[in-house]
């Protein structure tokens, strides 16, 4: 069997980014226990409790990160910075490659000026990369997003803390080979 045989009928499809479960919070008191629960974080954020839970909420559901932001009353810019410090992954702009970019400046192997032409970012996307470089997720709020905004809320959660250690990982699978 050749090369050509074996890629005889395959197809390249696109796919649609998947920003995760697009439902309802799964507790009691539906947007008030994703808001309590982000409470913990809140000094931490860059807006207060109850608007980061709106961001998230839109953002989970697929609305774009200003439609978001403008629900709840917050800049497009603070939108981003809540959703990354969330543990929300695809908020930045740019691509991988203008992120080393951004990281070459960070460590002042390029002007601000070259970095930001280089990576062909505006000024305030080249600031929210800086700001993704430069700020992990806070600890365990992301967590606390899955869990509230999950099918079964905690209980998924639980349900996959519990079963981790039943998985293995990459490294076993090539430790075997």
């Amino acid at each position: 069997m050749t090369l050509s045989d074996i890629a005889d009928g395959l197809e390249v499809t696109t796919e649609q980014c998947d920003r995760g479960v697009a439902s309802v919070d799964a507790t009691a008191d539906g947007e008030a226990g994703l808001r309590e629960r982000l409470a913990e974080f809140a000094d931490d954020l860059p807006c207060d409790a109850a608007s980061a839970a709106t961001v998230v909420e839109g953002h989970v559901a697929g609305s774009a990160v200003g439609e978001s932001a403008r629900a709840a009353g917050v800049p497009p810019v603070t939108a981003a910075k809540t959703l990354h410090l969330l543990g929300c992954e695809g908020v930045s702009p740019l691509t991988p490659d203008a992120h080393r970019i951004v990281r070459d400046w960070l460590s002042a192997d390029l002007s601000r000026a070259e970095a930001t032409e280089l990576a062909g970012a505006t000024e305030t996307e080249f600031a929210l990369a800086a700001f993704v470089e430069t700020h992990e997720p806070i600890p365990g709020a992301s967590d606390v997003v899955t869990g509230a905004l999950a099918p079964d809320g905690d209980a998924a959660v639980e349900k996959r803390d519990a079963l981790a250690g039943a998985t293995g990982d990459a490294s076993e699978l090539l430790s075997r080979q």
